[in-house]
C-alpha cells in the first residue's frame, strides 16, 4: 500500500501531472494540499475516471486540501469544527486546511499548516494558535477512537537543521524558528514518529524549493512535507521517500510528494 502527500500548488493548473504521477506511481491514497479551488470547480471527474473516491475541502484561489482513495475512505472529518467544540476552533475553519477519513483502521490526517509570512507578522501568531489547535484535534482523535493515525501534508516547519540546505541563520526565520519547532516536537510528542529519518537519517534531501534563483536546480532545499505515524504503523512501515521527478517537469509545483509504503 503507497500513501502519499502533495502540496500541488493548484489542482486545476496542476492537474495532468498529478494523474500521470499517480498512474505512473500505483498509488493508494493520495493527500493534496494547496488545491486552490471551491468544492463546484475542482476537475474531480479526471481522477474519479481513474478510481479513486474523492473527497475535496476547498477555497477559492487558497489553500485548500483533498484526499483520493482507491478505497472509499470511512469517517470523513472535514475542518477542525467536525472534532472539537466551536468556542475552540472559532474561525479556523474559514481557511480550509484540514480533512481526514479512516482506511483500513488508518485515520489519515491531511495538512496545509499556515505559513507564517514572517516571525514578526500576526500571520506568525496565527500559525502558532493554530498548530496549538491542532495539538488539541489529534489529542481527541486518539482519545475517542481506535485507529491507528497517519498524519501527512505540507507543515512549514523544517524541524532540525538536516532539513534546510543551509541552516547557518535560519533560527530566526519563518519555518525554522525556535518556536516554531518546539510547537512542531509537542506534537509528536503525542505519539508521533517522523518515518521519512527512520530510512534516511541523513540531509541533503529536500520536499520544497523556491521557484526564484534556481532553488531547485542548485538543490536550495528545505524539508517541510512530513509524514509522521503512530507506533503501530511505524511497524509495519517498509519504506519511505520524496520523488524529485516532478520538480524537474515544465510549470511544476515548487513542492515534491513524499510516500510511504506499507
Amino acid at each position: 500500500m503507497k500513501i502519499a502527500t502533495w502540496n500541488v500548488n493548484s489542482i486545476r493548473t496542476r492537474q495532468e501531472q498529478v494523474k500521470q504521477w499517480l498512474i505512473d506511481n500505483n498509488i493508494d491514497v493520495i493527500c493534496l494540499q494547496e488545491t486552490k479551488v471551491i468544492d463546484a470547480d475542482f476537475p474531480l471527474e479526471g481522477f474519479q475516471d481513474l478510481g479513486y473516491h474523492t473527497y475535496i475541502y476547498g477555497q477559492k484561489a487558497y489553500n485548500g486540501v483533498a484526499i483520493f482513495s482507491r478505497q472509499p475512505l470511512e469517517n470523513v472529518k472535514y475542518g477542525f469544527g467536525d472534532i472539537l467544540p466551536s468556542d475552540l476552533v472559532n474561525d479556523f475553519d474559514e481557511q480550509k486546511r484540514v480533512i481526514s477519513g479512516v482506511i483500513n483502521n488508518i485515520r489519515i490526517v491531511n495538512l496545509y499548516v499556515p505559513n507564517g509570512n514572517s516571525i514578526e507578522s500576526e500571520k506568525y501568531q496565527y500559525k502558532l494558535a493554530w498548530l496549538d489547535l491542532l495539538k488539541q484535534y489529534l489529542t481527541v482523535l486518539k482519545q475517542e477512537n481506535s485507529e491507528e493515525l497517519l498524519v501527512c501534508g505540507d507543515f512549514n516547519i523544517a524541524l532540525e537543521d538536516r532539513d534546510i540546505y543551509k541552516a547557518i541563520g535560519k533560527e530566526n526565520h519563518i519555518m525554522a524558528s525556535q518556536v516554531e519547532r518546539e510547537s512542531l516536537r509537542s506534537i509528536l510528542n503525542l505519539g508521533l514518529t517522523d518515518i521519512f529519518r527512520k530510512f534516511t537519517p541523513e540531509g541533503n534531501f529536500y520536499s520544497w524549493w523556491d521557484y526564484r534563483q534556481g532553488g531547485f536546480t542548485k538543490n536550495r532545499g528545505w524539508r517541510i512535507d512530513h509524514i509522521y505515524l503512530t507506533d503501530e504503523l511505524v511497524k509495519k512501515a517498509l519504506n519511505c521517500y520524496i520523488d524529485i521527478n516532478p520538480r524537474k517537469l515544465t510549470q511544476p509545483s515548487d513542492h515534491a510528494p513524499v510516500i510511504c509504503e506499507f
